[in-house]
């Protein structure tokens, strides 16, 4: 058993014996709140066991634990696993990716936590979030940052919203006064999320959902070439010539996939970013570390132009699993006349289509003019954000919530009735 804010603990469930309770009269289907907010998603030891009693409201009758683990590092060998079977959708879903932020991002917070369902031993859900603590109560957030493009609790195949119940009376044991819990960026598509909406509702909370960002992306089902044939004419243009120009002035590109070179990349890396429009990054250790993990593993594909001997644009995306995810791009202003950005995307974009045979290629967060330019294809992220009731925090959250998309509703419609026709 693992350990909790307050030492090893488990949730029981219910079990076969346990006595019904009443069933919720709450939907079990959300509703989409389109108007909603408009922000971007953005010690192991023997301690001692507790028994939590379970939230009221229905139950599934074999959900048999919750573990509380504080830490990556000290998650069991089977959800570790779990875990790696999850990345296999998307790397942020993996023990790597968590593992990277955690050192880099929270080292030797207290705060963090991983939720594990089980029933009769197996893992059934894993929840990754971290806790924040606001003047009237606590507050549960994904485990990510701004560096988190999409996040998604982990369910097993046969994980229903009944079965989850339980990890809310894990959560609230665990930070007495919890207000809210706050999941995003996630697939508003695909069934996690509606997973929590309805486990929330059982659960007696309130959630709601809302828009994060825009996510632009490429289906790959062709040749490079097709795929150029497909863009515009001024983009083809653009890269034949800078091509020429940047190569005639003694420019190079190359693709950064191992350790081996992995420090001396880094480095280049850090110089271009340093050099570029860019603010400095909060958390300076985090870049290297996703790149040296990507090239332990594979998955590192760092694009690099120099020109003369001097790193003048570098992109990191990571390739994995057939999908291309395009995470960090970078240049120096000062040589934007080579178009040394649209060279390398060129490169890394013609590698992942003919070497590495990748079926999606992903400029994951934002709407960015320039991504129309090599994406055909647009998908939403959204949040969810749900408050608990009988908590004093949870209670005013859910109040300011019904009242700011009341009074953001009624503006919208103040707007149009005032609209010229």
């Amino acid at each position: 058993m693992a350990m909790g804010r307050h030492g090893r603990f488990a949730v029981q469930g219910s079990g076969p014996d346990a006595a019904a309770p009443a069933t919720s009269a709450l939907p079990s289907k959300s509703k989409r709140a389109s108007d909603g907010l408009d922000d971007q998603c953005r010690d192991a030891g023997a301690g001692r066991m507790t028994t939590i009693p379970p939230l009221a409201g229905p139950m599934a009758p074999h959900a048999t634990g919750v573990e509380v683990v504080r830490s990556p590092d000290l998650l069991a060998a089977d959800v570790r696993a779990f875990l790696d079977d999850a990345e296999t959708r998307c790397v942020e879903f993996g023990l790597a990716w968590f593992s990277n932020l955690a050192a880099t991002v929270y080292p030797g917070s207290d705060e963090l936590r991983f939720y594990v369902l089980r029933r009769h031993g197996a893992v059934l859900a894993v929840l990754p979030l971290r806790a924040e603590r606001a003047r009237l109560g606590w507050t549960l957030h994904a485990f990510g940052n701004f560096y988190t493009t999409q996040f998604e609790p982990l369910f097993a195949p046969r994980c229903c919203a009944a079965d989850l119940v339980p990890l809310m009376a894990a959560m609230q044991s665990d930070f007495p006064g919890l207000s809210a819990l706050r999941l995003a960026p996630m697939d508003p598509t695909g069934q996690p999320f509606q997973l929590v909406i309805e486990a929330m509702r059982l659960a007696g909370w309130r959630p709601f959902d809302f828009f994060c960002f825009g996510n632009w992306y490429q289906p790959v089902d062709g040749s490079w070439i097709a795929y150029l044939a497909q863009r515009s004419g001024t983009l083809r243009s653009t890269i034949k010539r800078m091509t020429k120009k940047f190569g005639g002035d003694g420019g190079t590109l190359e693709i950064v996939t191992g350790s081996a070179d992995v420090a001396r990349a880094i480095d280049a890396y850090n110089l271009v970013y340093a050099s570029s429009w860019k603010q400095a990054e909060p958390y300076p250790e985090f870049m290297p570390g996703l790149a040296r993990t990507c090239a332990g593993n594979g998955s590192l594909r760092l694009g690099l132009a120099w020109l003369n001997g001097k790193p003048i644009a570098a992109q990191l995306w990571i390739v994995a699993h057939g999908r291309a995810e395009i995470y960090k791009v970078a240049y120096d202003e000062g040589f934007k006349a080579y178009a040394p950005g649209t060279l390398l995307t060129a490169l890394l974009m013609e590698h992942a289509i003919e070497v590495d045979k990748v079926i999606e290629v992903d400029y994951l967060i934002g709407d960015d003019p320039y991504k129309k330019t090599w994406m055909s294809h647009r998908r939403e992220r959204w949040g969810i954000i749900a408050y608990n009731p009988r908590s004093v925090g949870g209670l005013a959250g859910w109040a300011r919530e019904v009242l700011g998309r009341r009074v953001k509703a009624l503006r919208a419609r103040l707007k149009a009735v005032s609209a010229p026709a």
